[in-house]
């Protein structure tokens, strides 16, 4: 989705995890399953990223590229804020921005220095918790933050589940859901989750496909992932973890106050929304795109385009969501005929307008809903 019209804003997901939660296997996943996406990945150093089947050596400062126009970057975090205003200049034409935290800073102070930000062209994508189900207990031992974590986590991988009993992965479950309330929780083995919970395809050009380099995700589409210690079998055993959608249309207008009401209670495990919605007389020069990941939420009115229907166009990702719970909930915000005929409100847009990026001060107020 394109958010504004003054220029396409670029994700930055934050993914976190402790030493062997398997954080890196995830990482490597989403690399060869990347959709087409030009992505950048930013770590403290290059050893653990593998896109292909050599392990980079790299230093602090460096930047590498792993084909297709993917870049990996190894900074620390006082460089962050410039390497991100690099890498989102038009010119390094990257889709996706993902920052490993693991030595650059706690997950919480990453997520604090995307939001308050200034760089117009990114814009929050999340952050990725992946927690070890078989080491779930010794790593809260050894690591008391992970509460801390796993309750500002926007989506919780638990990981390894292949290594536990069915009544133990359910028990962590449960302790995930008291500690993170709200977080959607996907369950994985080998770090196997599907990579359009975190990102769109992208839209290229044909042009752009035929010129580009082959890389090692070409090569592996034929062959399958290679997971170390991991036989053909065991990996056909173990499908990717998926995610569930809802698709929203409907021409008739949006009421503000009942939209508002609907975003800012968002139910357990609905982990993405973003589309466009028409909020009618309330503002009849201006559809209004929307992005919301986890509890973040942010609108961009730009004017109608010329010759396009008016109608709202919503799209809901996420892990266990009642579909049809979610399809009449957004149903019941539609105004009605009588509701069209009564003249609107101009108070009925202010809190739409809170999460309506319009400079430094209203950064914060569109940070986590």
């Amino acid at each position: 989705m394109n958010p504004s019209t003054t220029g396409r804003q670029i994700p930055v997901v934050v993914l976190a995890g402790f030493l062997g939660s398997g954080k890196t296997t995830l990482l490597n996943h989403l690399l060869r399953r990347r959709a087409g996406n030009r992505t950048a990945v930013v770590v403290n150093d290059f050893g653990a990223v593998e896109i292909d089947a050599m392990t980079v050596a790299g230093q602090v400062g460096s930047t590498i590229s792993l084909g297709n126009g993917c870049l990996c970057c190894a900074v620390d975090a006082s460089e962050l804020d410039g390497y991100l205003e690099r890498l989102s200049r038009p010119a390094a034409r990257i889709d996706l921005i993902v920052i490993e935290a693991s030595g650059l800073a706690e997950p919480q102070e990453l997520v604090r220095m995307i939001l308050t930000g200034d760089n117009p062209r990114t814009v929050y994508g999340g952050l990725v918790q992946v927690v070890d189900a078989a080491e779930f207990d010794a790593t809260r031992d050894r690591h008391p933050e992970t509460d801390r974590h796993l309750a500002i986590a926007d989506l919780v991988v638990l990981n390894k589940t292949d290594r536990v009993t069915p009544a133990e992965h359910e028990r962590v479950l449960g302790v995930i859901g008291t500690l993170g309330p709200g977080a959607a929780v996907v369950s994985a083995s080998y770090g196997r989750i599907d990579p359009g919970l975190l990102f769109d395809p992208a839209a290229r050009p044909a042009e752009d496909e035929k010129i580009r380099q082959l890389s090692f995700e070409d090569l592996r589409a034929d062959e399958g992932e290679d997971h170390t210690g991991e036989d053909a079998g065991e990996h056909a055993r173990h499908p990717h973890t998926g995610y569930e959608s809802v698709s929203y249309d409907e021409p008739a207008a949006m009421d503000p106050r009942r939209l508002m009401a609907f975003l800012d209670s968002r139910p357990e495990g609905l982990y993405r929304v973003k589309g466009f919605v028409d909020f009618g007389a309330a503002d009849p020069g201006n559809r209004y795109a929307v992005h919301a990941v986890g509890r973040f939420l942010r609108f961009y009115p730009e004017p109608w385009p010329r010759g396009t229907e008016r109608r709202t166009q919503l799209v809901l990702i996420g892990s266990g969501i009642d579909r049809d719970a979610l399809a009449k909930e957004l149903t019941v915000c539609a105004v009605t005929e009588t509701e069209v005929a009564t003249a609107p409100d101009e108070s009925a847009m202010w809190g739409v307008l809170r999460y309506v990026r319009s400079g430094p001060a209203a950064e914060e107020a569109a940070g986590p809903a």
